[in-house]
């Protein structure tokens, strides 16, 4: 039986949707240069006077700013900060020293939530110092310095790792891709979608011919990806990335000629609960190989 080569077909397209051919039953694709992998280091603003600032939280607000939109502040009205060097599960703080200069920890003591968030996502973590720092959804909260009044967000995206936060936890006015990569502590530099959710692949399925083996009960767990806009993509090379035309009609994103999934019990964006499942599911590099 001949085998099918999977080879991304060079056409010219307007249509939005990008495809490429993974076999013989498979759409075309649009041509598009490689994206940029995306490089982010963190880095410290310079100290200003934090006598301007409350050292309790208080009791935490709401600020919709014209820019970024909703962002938490604490009860004086400045603004709250996430780090992406941080992580939420389980909460831990890895800003310290000059560091904790710039971004003061903000203090859980006295923390409450105002109107517009959900007190069940406040909490706290202990620092290596013993002192407890305020969370949001797990991530630890702090100030800038450099904001010297209330409703400043002068932090925003300071070395592409600090961000306000929004009332979720999440980054503030975050605009992602349609399909990018993230470094992952655990794994590595991984592909998310627009939504910052992990993406998998199932070793059941195959690349040539292109085919996806989960269906029935799997598609509870699992759901297939949709087609991206080739336009709105960073850090993957778009030429490896095609559709599958699924049973029922709906397209499916693949990338290398795998079908792409998320997975339903990643309930944040950065999840990877998926990695490992049944010894066949596991995270996607940009390359479109296994992350493990």
């Amino acid at each position: 039986m001949r085998k099918i080569a999977c080879l991304p077909v060079a056409a010219t397209l307007a249509a939005v949707m990008m495809t490429a051919a993974c076999g013989s039953t498979q759409d075309k694709a649009a041509p598009a240069a490689a994206a940029d992998p995306v490089a982010a280091t963190a880095t410290a603003g310079s100290d200003a006077d934090a006598g301007a600032r409350p050292s309790q939280a208080g009791r935490l607000s709401v600020w919709k700013s014209a820019e970024l939109g909703p962002v938490v502040t604490d009860g004086a009205g400045f603004t709250l900060y996430r780090f992406d060097q941080d992580t939420a599960e389980p909460p831990a703080s890895n800003c310290a020293g000059d560091c904790a200069r710039t971004w003061p920890p903000v203090p859980a003591d006295g923390a409450s939530a105002g109107q517009g968030l959900d007190r069940s996502l406040l909490g706290s973590v202990t620092r290596a110092d013993g002192t407890q720092q305020l969370t949001v959804a797990g991530r630890p909260m702090y100030r800038y310095a450099q904001d010297t009044a209330p409703r400043q967000a002068n932090g925003q995206g300071v070395g592409g790792t600090w961000f306000a936060t929004a009332p979720d936890g999440g980054k503030a006015a975050e605009k992602l891709p349609a399909l990018s990569t993230v470094e992952d502590r655990k794994l590595g530099r991984i592909v998310r979608d627009g939504e910052g959710r992990t993406l998998y692949r199932f070793t059941k399925d195959t690349a040539w011919p292109m085919k996806s083996n989960c269906q029935g009960d799997c598609l509870k767990l699992w759901k297939p990806a949709g087609p991206v806009d080739a336009k709105d993509v960073k850090g993957v090379k778009r030429k490896l990335l095609s559709t599958l035309t699924r049973p029922d009609g709906t397209k499916q994103l693949a990338l290398d000629c795998w079908p792409l999934y998320r997975y339903t019990g990643d309930r944040n964006p950065g999840d990877t609960g998926g990695q490992g499942v049944g010894g066949t599911w596991f995270a996607v590099r940009a390359d479109g190989r296994l992350a493990r």
